[in-house]
């Protein structure tokens, strides 16, 4: 059976629990491009459960940033 990339991540992250969730975000920032991918598949499950109000918060807080000069 062939996976899907996002099949793939989210067989990867099913059954963590909220502090090994923490884990596998904070150990893909700031690696190899290679985990942006997987990243976004778990931004895209927040975005989907969020509440409009939540969603305004997080467009803010990434406007907000994007911004800021580079550093």
């Amino acid at each position: 059976m062939t996976m899907s990339l996002r099949e793939a991540i989210l067989h990867r992250v099913r059954g963590l629990n909220p502090d090994e969730l923490r884990n596998v975000i904070e150990d893909s920032i700031g690696n190899a491009e290679m985990a942006l991918p997987g990243l976004g598949v778990l931004f895209e499950i927040i975005w989907q459960h969020s509440a409009p109000d939540d969603q305004q918060r997080m467009l803010e807080a990434l406007h907000s940033q994007l911004q800021q000069p580079s550093s």
